[in-house]
């Protein structure tokens, strides 16, 4: 079974660590600035289900939109893409799971879906499912 997130959970290891490690000279704000509402969506998007099923299936899948939506729908003021990651670092760890890929790929790859067009959400959704299964492997491994 895949394992969710919780808000706490993203406040107390994925923001507080990108705030503390990950905010160079751009700060991300204290978490209690989020927008309400927001970050709960993000969370609990991946795991809709429709008529019974999935909408998205797999740990990828869900992995995938959990990234484009923390990017895309800015829950937070600041540091959206830093958090973005590490939420997704964390939910892949938690599914005992993680990504083998050079920093400046995932900042690239990062960047890219932060530009990518709202209209073109199913094609740069696929393409992150795709850099995730390109990039997984198991902890195990």
């Amino acid at each position: 079974m895949i394992k969710t997130l919780t808000v706490n959970q993203v406040e107390c290891l994925a923001h507080r660590f990108a705030q503390k490690h990950l905010s160079f000279d751009e700060p991300i704000p204290d978490f209690s600035t989020r927008l309400p509402g927001i970050l709960e969506s993000c969370l609990l998007t991946p795991f809709q289900k429709f008529g019974g099923k999935d909408l998205y299936p797999s740990l990828i899948r869900k992995a995938g939109m959990l990234f484009y939506l923390m990017i895309k729908n800015h829950p937070f003021q600041n540091g959206n893409k830093r958090v973005a990651l590490m939420t997704l670092l964390l939910f892949l760890h938690m599914n005992n799971n993680w990504l083998v890929v050079e920093t400046q790929a995932l900042y690239n790859f990062t960047v890219w879906v932060t530009s990518s067009p709202a209209e073109l959400k199913d094609q740069t959704a696929a393409a992150i499912e795709q850099f995730i299964r390109n990039h997984l492997t198991g902890l195990a491994d």
